[in-house]
């Protein structure tokens, strides 16, 4: 836990909870590490809604938290459709709702129960999707996502070990019957693991170095980003061409992934392939769309990275809200009944002096104005303020320092 939280401790924390051995020994060691810190402790389980047996594995886990005098709650799942990936699209289910549980509940940190075991899995699956360092380097122990940080205290725990703790402490868990359906990737993977005679702690040192690898990667990329880009009153991102392609090829697809990322509070780098399409086109001086972003070539030897009105011309948001999760728009004299748009082709005509504040027309259109029903009431990227104001809600520095995962 002193890694997972280095700065320190907070005053509250959540931890996801299936019911199995691995989860169930984090609340219960997350448990014993709480009570004497006056941390406190709250835990959710999510139900898929795939198996009957998953409600009683649920009450399991509440009469548990109960005895351990930890807040527990269900979230429930209804998404699946019966077509594509289950566990993926569960997976991704499963991390949307625990986001949405810790926000209601202000948590800023929320512990998983992965495993040595599940570090090891996650690195054959990358290595066979040819993933590069970033997907070798499998799950790090701390990350930022959904605004959330995801700390995972047992990665170098052994699933038979965490068993065997909860056999001293007395304590019962639940046996997924789909962790020996082969039929699943990761299943398939952890027998072909096992058959093969494999190491699981030789293939989670492989990941471990590969994160530092990822980490050294990183610090390039900002050192670059920090020598080359610069961040625009719209929040655009500005990059010298020249220098940009000066770089090694992996540090211009790092640094072009998290420009396209940031501009648009994307949780995920664009495909291989999808940049490296982009990286031909702005060699040729070629203007292009990628991840909800604009990519512009300008005459200055420069390209700009900004965000892309067809994505968000239907985002309204009331002005107490984030818009776009970037924007934030303060100090207006009136807000009953005001809600916060782009400015589209529409909103900037009604600007007189638009021109005048020296932002390209793309940029202005995709930014975020004052309205009153069809009424533009404001636009303070375009000139226009009327009394309200418009700020980055993480900051210009948030482009440079987010390079670096946590």
């Amino acid at each position: 836990m002193r890694v997972c939280l280095p700065d320190e401790t907070p005053k509250s924390l959540g931890v996801a909870v299936s019911g199995g051995g691995d989860s169930t020994a984090l609340l219960v060691m997350l448990s014993d590490w709480a009570k004497p810190l006056g941390v406190t402790l709250n835990a959710a389980t999510v139900n898929h809604g795939l198996r009957p047996e998953a409600l009683d594995e649920a009450e399991q886990v509440a009469r548990l938290c109960a005895a351990l005098n930890v807040s527990h709650t269900v979230l429930h799942w209804t998404g699946w459709d019966g077509k594509g990936n289950l566990q993926d699209q569960a997976r991704r289910a499963r991390h949307g709702l625990l986001a949405k549980w810790a926000k209601s509940l202000d948590l800023a940190v929320v512990a998983l129960g992965h495993t040595s075991e599940d570090q090891a899995e996650t690195l054959v699956m990358r290595l066979m999707r040819g993933s590069g360092v970033d997907g070798l380097a499998a799950m790090p122990i701390v990350s930022q996502r959904s605004e959330i940080r995801w700390i995972r205290p047992l990665l170098g725990a052994a699933r038979e070990e965490l068993r065997n703790f909860l056999r001293v402490r007395g304590i019962a868990w639940s046996e997924d019957p789909s962790n020996q359906n082969d039929a699943f990737e990761r299943i398939h993977i952890r027998k072909a693991i096992e058959g093969l005679g494999l190491s699981v702690q030789g293939l989670a040192n492989t990941a471990a170095r590969m994160q530092e690898t990822r980490r050294f990667l990183e610090r390039m990329t900002q050192q670059a980003a920090r020598s080359l880009a610069t961040i625009t009153p719209a929040g655009d991102i500005t990059i010298s061409r020249d220098g940009f392609f000066q770089l090694d090829t992996e540090l211009q697809n790092r640094l072009l992934s998290h420009s396209l990322k940031w501009v648009a509070s994307a949780d995920y780098r664009p495909r291989f392939d999808s940049l490296r399409n982009l990286l031909i086109k702005l060699e040729n001086g070629e203007k292009s769309t990628l991840a909800g972003c604009v990519i512009t070539p300008n005459r200055n030897a420069t390209f700009t990275v900004s965000r892309e009105y067809a994505q968000v011309g239907d985002l309204v948001t009331v002005p107490s809200a984030a818009w776009d999760h970037r924007w934030v728009l303060t100090g207006g004299p009136e807000t009953t009944g005001v809600t916060i748009r782009a400015t589209g082709e529409n909103g900037l005509l009604a600007c007189p002096d638009w021109r005048a504040v020296g932002l390209p027309r793309t940029s202005l259109i995709a930014a975020p104005s004052v309205w009153h029903d069809s009424q533009l009431i404001a636009a303070p990227l375009a000139g226009w303020p009327q009394g309200w104001s418009i700020s980055l809600r993480k900051g210009a520095e948030d482009y440079f320092s987010s390079i670096l995962s946590h």
